[in-house]
């Protein structure tokens, strides 16, 4: 499934490696990351990068009946990527299989530096 944004694009792809309780029609809550996982597909659309990758990802929580809580947070206090971040963290997470509920919380403690971000992600962006 492609969403589209004014400077992002997004792609939603199945999780790969479901159990075979999954195939038979069964479902069981996502993992933490399997929930990481798919939330790759987020973009920063200012960016371009992964959520994930940015470290903008603070925390994933999933409970055993398949409510799934993503705290996150932006770059700046006023980024006006937010909104487009958080539509598209709530669109992966409707697709995901075995998510019955999904909750998004934005904070700002601790603030995000760009330590935060995973060492690919530094490399592309001029951080050392």
């Amino acid at each position: 499934m492609i969403f589209e944004y004014p400077n992002a694009r997004l792609v939603v792809y199945p999780v790969e490696d479901m159990s075979n309780e999954q195939e038979q029609g069964a479902t069981r809550p996502p993992t933490v990351d399997e929930v990481t996982e798919a939330l790759r597909q987020v973009i920063d659309p200012e960016i371009g990068m992964p959520i994930v990758d940015l470290g903008l990802v603070y925390d994933v929580k999933v409970d055993g009946m398949g409510t799934v809580e993503v705290v996150y947070t932006l770059t700046s206090l006023g980024c006006p990527a937010g909104p487009a971040i958080d539509g598209q963290i709530r669109e992966v997470l409707s697709f995901l299989p075995g998510v019955a509920e999904h909750k998004t919380t934005i904070v700002f403690q601790p603030p995000w530096t760009p330590e935060k971000m995973n060492e690919e992600a530094k490399a592309a962006l001029g951080f050392f």
